[in-house]
């Protein structure tokens, strides 16, 4: 089955069109088939998903600052002009490739839930599931503590010089960038901010959300980043800001505690990784779902790539299929590993990989995928590579759209609701308690094979693990740039039950013809769609010095090269 979101008419002419397309030789088509040029500078480059932080981030490269300069100065823009995504109220991940050691270390910068909050308290509450929104959901904010270490341990410009530009933009206003504008339109979203009066008075100036080009400016916000730049991570976990988060929590009957956010330190962690067809590929270990894109990957390795193309159906099919295998397995077997020993090396092992496989019906679709035995949402990306090769995959979130939708009073950001990701199930490894971290979506990646090294992120929710897996079929299998691997037509779906899927209409209609009759309910979006992830790629030749990069049309940003030296 086909379903649409455009008119009849709409559908008839695109399918004609994406016919007349289909059956053109290869050969014939003159150029390239994607949009955008790859960006390319022996110097660094930032990527970002929106043009002032990567403008930025290339600023802070020119001025000598290493990539996790780049990144945190970037990130704090970010915070300011994509408030629905990412901001000082929400997590961090990071990998980050040294060019001159060739280590590659990863920064799970995560926080718990409140030591107070437990199922009892919640049903004391009345509450059945665990909420999506409120200050219930609500768990530690890990994301200023994490700049801080990743600065600390790799940063070369002062920590105070990294925030000027995020504080102006806070103070003096921005324009409004299309992306943002839509989503924040969404009459789902402002409703959820007015039931929150400080994220009225702050997110919905004039009661309505602010227009394509309007200024928006937040001077609470930037008052908070000067507190931060001025004073560290004590200013946001002991000082100020913590007094205000404390106070907001209170007068909305939240559990969070000073020592909650005192209590608080990132974890340096060692990425897990795989072998695809002689690249290495690498995620974080969980409490994300990184191993999930891994698995994925290692399912679809058991069949060759389809001399059809990465667009045909049995391609597809095998892409969809892997998913559903590796996401039952991520869902059932994912939680904080302080609390729960998850059997990652079984999951992430050939062997599993191949009985998995042996599930796929090459012909029809799997409408009830069910998790294996191995033992017997919203975010932002950003990676940037400096003058010396140095890269930083950095991935960073408040999960729901404007988080909770709890904003601190007087600091004029929001606070995350990954707690939602946790499950009131007592049996499941990933139940709620005090001090524990939920299951987490967000995850930066990182390959690499003899002298390409490259750094990538696709962020948005569930949609992470099989949008990476596609970018580096793309890549590795098809012999796509990063520009085209990322700009792609990719699917969706939101979990492994059902045969349910999402497919940008860019994909020949023959093929979703043909995903149709193996048993897939297709649901055509258009043509680039932000549920689709938006991505960002950075790659360093360790042997020619040059860097290469990618920036998803899908989001308001671009990959902006280091600038000369005035």
């Amino acid at each position: 089955m086909i379903h649409t979101r455009r008119s009849a008419s709409f559908w008839k002419a695109c399918l004609a069109g994406l016919s007349l397309l289909a059956m053109t030789p290869l050969n014939a088509q003159i150029g390239r088939g994607y949009g955008r040029s790859i960006v390319i500078n022996p110097r660094g480059i930032a990527a970002t998903s929106q043009v002032l932080a990567s403008q930025t981030g290339a600023q802070i490269l020119a001025r000598g600052g290493s990539a996790v300069d780049a990144a945190i100065a970037s990130n704090a823009v970010l915070a300011v002009t994509e408030p629905l995504m990412c901001g000082m109220g929400g997590d961090l991940f990071v990998m980050y490739w040294d060019a001159k050691t060739k280590k590659l270390t990863g920064l799970n910068s995560s926080g718990p839930a409140p030591m107070a909050l437990s199922p009892a308290f919640l049903a004391k509450h009345d509450f059945k599931r665990m909420p999506q929104e409120g200050i219930h959901a609500v768990t530690v904010p890990g994301a200023v503590a994490g700049w801080y270490q990743m600065h600390q341990r790799f940063g070369k410009l002062p920590w105070k010089d990294l925030f000027q530009d995020a504080i102006t933009y806070a103070e003096q206003g921005f324009p409004v960038y299309e992306g943002m504008h839509e989503i924040w339109v969404e009459p789902g979203i402002v409703a959820a901010l007015k039931r929150n009066p400080e994220s009225t008075r702050v997110f919905l100036p004039g009661g309505r959300p602010p227009r394509t080009g309007e200024l928006f400016k937040n001077p609470d916000l930037g008052r908070a980043l000067r507190l931060v730049a001025e004073h560290g991570p004590a200013a946001f976990y002991k000082g100020d800001i913590a007094a205000a988060i404390l106070k907001t929590s209170q007068h909305l009957g939240g559990t969070m505690t000073a020592q909650d956010l005192s209590s608080f330190t990132p974890e340096w962690v060692t990425p897990l990784s795989i072998d695809y067809r002689g690249w290495r590929v690498y995620e974080l270990p969980p409490n994300g779902q990184g191993m999930a894109a891994l698995e994925m990957l290692n399912i679809m390795e058991t069949a060759p790539p389809s001399p059809l193309g990465p667009f045909s159906a049995p391609e597809l099919h095998m892409r969809i299929e892997s998913m559903k295998l590796a996401y039952a397995d991520v869902h059932r077997y994912n939680a904080d590993p302080r609390t729960y020993d998850s059997p990652v090396a079984q999951l992430l092992s050939k062997e599993y990989a191949r009985t998995r496989a042996a599930k796929i019906d090459p012909q029809h679709a799997d409408c009830n995928v069910t998790p294996g035995d191995p033992v017997g949402s919203n975010t932002t990306y950003l990676t940037m590579v400096d003058k010396d090769g140095n890269i930083a995959s950095w991935i960073q979130s408040v999960y729901s759209f404007f988080g909770s939708r709890v904003t601190v009073e007087g600091m004029g950001f929001e606070l995350q609701n990954r707690g939602a990701a946790f499950t009131l199930d007592p049996h499941h490894p990933n139940v709620l308690a005090g001090g524990k971290r939920p299951f987490h979506t967000i995850i930066p990646a990182f390959m690499e094979k003899g002298d390409e090294h490259i750094g990538f992120g696709i962020m948005g929710g569930a949609v992470q693990p099989m949008a990476h897996a596609q970018f580096v079929s793309n890549f590795v299998d098809y012999g796509m740039n990063l520009q085209e691997a990322l700009e792609a037509p990719r699917f969706f779906k939101n979990g492994p039950a059902g045969c349910d899927i999402a497919i940008e209409s860019r994909i020949p209609v023959e093929t979703i013809q043909q995903l149709s009759e193996r048993g897939h309910d297709v649901h055509l979006e258009r043509a680039f769609v932000e549920t689709m992830g938006r991505g960002q790629a950075i790659l360093h030749n360790s042997e020619t010095g040059m860097n290469y990069a990618a920036s998803d049309p899908r989001a308001d940003g671009a990959a902006i090269p280091e600038p000369l030296k005035p």
